[in-house]
């Protein structure tokens, strides 16, 4: 089997307006060559009011980068306000959307089911959801990370075909690492991703288990991705703050050079 294609996303959560996020990717493309691009998956996840003005800068510069989404409703339209539906990301190009994140569980209070039924939206409209699961450091301290982990992925990808839960992209985001300077040993997160890559086979298939791609993010930068992907169950990263910062996210995507 071919080895996973490594991918690394830029979450830029409520940062930038659509003029510098513009900014942000067009410096962005200085710094990466072609090669980096075609070694690595790179995706860009600006705010919503960001994503056309991006979706045009990759097309008219013809820039390798997947254009992102952080967060969808899963109705197709409605009298949702303030929502935001696949039709519409799929009109404006979005190869990927953001499913689960901790701070959609933690601050707006989506349960699992709720993140469930986003995943399939995004997978039955044709993109490619990036599936966030992780532990609270209460959690972690009560050797509960494992029951955590494990339902938080069979609740999300209940019912999908072996292929399309393959397809999947899942990143680990321990939540006592988000944003606060701290994160797990490649060696601890590596367990945790060996989990999950586990619980893929079990909720699908060995083959989707083989293929599924899953991320490390927590704290990421450039001085510690290496570190991370060098293990081998881990094929990624979705980094937060580090990617804000152009030179920062490009040594990132370059953590082999």
């Amino acid at each position: 089997m071919a080895a996973r294609r490594p991918i690394i996303a830029a979450n830029w959560k409520m940062h930038k307006t659509h003029l510098e996020a513009i900014q942000a990717v067009q410096k962005l493309s200085y710094l990466l060559d072609p090669a980096d691009a075609e070694r690595v998956e790179v995706v860009v996840c600006p705010p919503f009011t960001a994503l056309r003005s991006v979706q045009t800068l990759l097309e008219a510069d013809r820039l390798p980068y997947a254009l992102g989404a952080q967060n969808v409703h899963p109705a197709e339209k409605g009298a949702f306000t303030g929502e935001v539906s696949t039709p519409m990301l799929n009109a404006l190009r979005c190869g990927f959307v953001i499913v689960g994140h901790s701070e959609r569980r933690q601050l707006f209070g989506e349960t699992d089911d709720q993140v469930a039924k986003k995943l399939r939206a995004v997978v039955d409209a044709g993109m490619t959801p990036i599936l966030c699961v992780g532990e609270t450091l209460e959690e972690r301290d009560g050797g509960r990370t494992e029951d955590k982990v494990v339902g938080q992925v069979r609740s999300a990808l209940a019912g999908l075909a072996p292929e399309q839960a393959g397809a999947t992209v899942i990143a680990y985001e321990p939540i006592w690492a988000i944003g606060t300077g701290r994160n797990a040993s490649a060696e601890d997160a590596g367990q945790v991703v060996r989990l999950i890559r586990e619980t893929v086979g079990a909720v699908a298939s060995a083959e989707a288990a083989a293929t599924v791609r899953i991320q490390y993010g927590g704290s990421v930068k450039a001085a510690n991705i290496r570190e991370f992907m060098a293990h081998p169950d881990i094929d990624g990263a979705l980094v937060g703050g580090a990617s804000l910062d152009p030179e920062e996210f490009a040594l990132i995507v370059k953590y082999q050079s």
